[in-house]
């Protein structure tokens, strides 16, 4: 397996990749930053998997970051944010789950590993969307750990920007009883039509009582934004050679109004240093400064 990513060139409308290729190697970065996270000694959550990704991939600047982690608040603090958007996450599917919602849909599935790591309802099945390369990376390593799912886990190998609701409802997807949808981190590294093409598609399968979680820790993070940032606080930058400005889009809609727009009932939105506060912490100085550049948000709706 390659252990060079490439992040050089700019985004196409076909472009592909693998875990350790564009888009893909951030979810690779992600599982990094989780693996990390429950290092620290007050994690928000344990991904007990994460650190077997990274050793699977060979990544050498990952395997490096996880031999010698940092702990002061500037190394830690990607990871610690990335820590605060999983227990969003998380919850919200917990939060279905005790409702009675037995569908649950991780658009963009990546390295997800909530399958393997929450409880579900008896009967629930859990559909994770995502490219055919990454599903399969995924499955041979939570495979070689002998991981076994909480609830009936669903792979469906489908290219968000094509008409992926086909292969979902081959798969066993019933559009006439509710539905937990996740859309975690991915639509800075999709266009506006694209966007859009998204959440009307989910929206057009999503029965009355369904939910969606959207969030992200940002909507764009540029080189040059993350250089300035690393120059008061040395060592926040634990994104190797990752040029997201060469992965992302400048986002030109609001999703919690996209949802609102095709019949949501949006609660109100939260950014990661509000769920920080739910969570007891007092943000570092660090963590409000990446917000003040990303923008974090985090929403949650229902139909």
């Amino acid at each position: 397996m390659s252990t060079t990513p490439e992040f050089g060139s700019q985004r196409s409308d076909e472009d592909e990749w693998d875990i350790v290729s564009s888009v893909g190697y951030t979810a690779l970065l992600v599982a990094g930053w989780r693996a990390l996270h429950a290092l620290g000694p007050h994690p928000l959550v344990r991904d007990e998997y994460a650190k077997d990704f990274i050793a699977a991939s060979q990544d050498p600047y990952l395997a490096d970051v996880l031999a010698n982690p940092g702990t002061g608040d500037d190394e830690t603090a990607f990871p610690r944010l990335y820590g605060v958007q999983t227990r969003f996450f998380d919850e919200f599917f917990q939060s279905a789950s005790d409702a009675g919602v037995r569908q649950a849909v991780i658009v963009a599935a990546g390295l997800d590993t909530r399958a393997y790591r929450l409880e579900w309802l008896d009967g629930t099945t859990i559909y994770e969307i995502d490219l055919p390369k990454v599903l399969e990376f995924k499955a041979h390593v939570l495979g070689q750990q002998g991981a076994e799912p909480k609830a009936h886990r669903s792979e469906v190998a489908a290219d968000l920007r094509t008409d992926w609701s086909r292969e979902l409802e081959a798969a066993g997807f019933d559009t006439e009883i509710p539905s937990a949808w996740s859309v975690e981190g991915i639509l800075p590294y999709l266009t506006d039509d694209a966007q859009n093409t998204l959440f009307t598609r989910i929206s057009g399968l999503s029965a009355p009582g369904s939910r969606i979680a959207v969030g992200a820790l940002g909507s764009r993070l540029d080189r040059v934004q993350l250089e300035a940032l690393e120059t008061d606080h040395p060592g926040v930058n634990k994104s190797g050679e990752v040029d997201f400005s060469a992965l992302t889009y400048e986002p030109a809609s609001d999703p919690a109004e996209r949802l609102a727009a095709h019949g949501w009932v949006v609660e109100p939105v939260r950014n990661t240093l509000e769920l920080q506060a739910g969570y007891g912490m007092t943000p570092p100085d660090v963590d409000v400064k990446i917000d003040n550049v990303m923008h974090s948000q985090y929403i949650t709706a229902t139909r």
